[in-house]
């Protein structure tokens, strides 16, 4: 028996056991590979670095766990580049376990030692003013009245007692709006009721799957920036000089895929070359 024999009848559970090395080396050394950066991706970081110094920004988390791997890096990097420009940010979400998202997020940017100095308060430098329930309604609410329709923050506090919502009532009151989501209510409904109503700018962070259908807003100038999937994480780290997650995630996608091209190649050979013999 030769080698396309044997390799014929590879027992599959050492093809799965390549593809669980190929996934999980590089999440702990991490692969150094040329990321291009796309022209969304590119504008999406300007849009944050030109910025004013203690800008007023509005993230909504309009996802859930299973789609963090995409969103949570590029989510972290946003925060991370935000805080080094003083900005105070004002976090919601429109998706039940968004707000928690948000904390872990916030969470991991905080451990950056760049902003040890900045003694960064909760209430003062940022607050997340947690879940709403009423889908895109929410967003066309809080155009008239932003405090009340958060009343309360993800820790029980009056809105309105934060040092940091004091005179804020609508879209108006905020220099920028951040969106990162994974279907609706999401990016589309953002532009619509927020971007199209108040005249907010506004740049977004969207799945591999949702990304095409917002490109269009991009290219009408009604969202400033895009990140699409664990690519444009990766991007974005690349470009805002902050490796982390979707980087390394990137890596582990990128040898997993080779590892499985070359087993289908492979066995392809080893299919023809057993047909002609027989």
């Amino acid at each position: 028996m030769n080698f396309w024999e044997k390799f014929a009848l590879l027992d599959r559970r050492i093809i799965f056991a390549f593809i669980f090395l190929a996934l999980a080396v590089p999440l702990f050394y991490t692969i150094r590979q040329p990321i291009p950066v796309s022209p969304e991706g590119q504008a999406y970081y300007e849009a944050i670095e030109n910025l004013p110094a203690g800008s007023k920004v509005l993230l909504s988390f309009d996802f859930d766990p299973p789609s963090s791997p995409e969103l949570q890096p590029m989510a972290e990097a946003t925060f991370k580049q935000l805080f080094t420009k003083n900005c105070k940010l004002v976090v919601i979400g429109l998706w039940p376990q968004g707000p928690q998202q948000a904390e872990k997020a916030l969470a991991s940017a905080l451990k950056d030692p760049r902003f040890a100095d900045k003694k960064l308060e909760y209430g003062v430098d940022y607050a997340n003013l947690g879940f709403m329930a009423g889908e895109d309604v929410v967003i066309q609410k809080m155009n008239s009245d932003l405090p009340g329709t958060f009343p309360s923050d993800y820790k029980g506090n009056a809105t309105v007692s934060l040092p940091i919502m004091q005179g804020v009532k609508n879209y108006k009151n905020f220099d920028f709006v951040i969106n990162f989501s994974s279907g609706f209510p999401g990016t589309r409904e953002w532009v619509q009721f927020c971007v199209d109503r108040s005249g907010s700018k506004m740049i977004a962070g969207n799945t591999a799957v949702q990304a095409p259908e917002n490109y269009p807003y991009f290219r009408s100038g009604q969202l400033l920036g895009l990140l699409a999937g664990m690519k444009g994480a990766a991007e974005y780290e690349t470009v805002s000089n902050q490796p982390g997650k979707g980087i390394s995630f990137m890596g582990a996608q990128s040898v997993s895929h080779l590892i499985v091209m070359l087993f289908v190649i492979l066995g392809n050979i080893a299919f023809f070359v057993s047909r002609r013999k027989k």
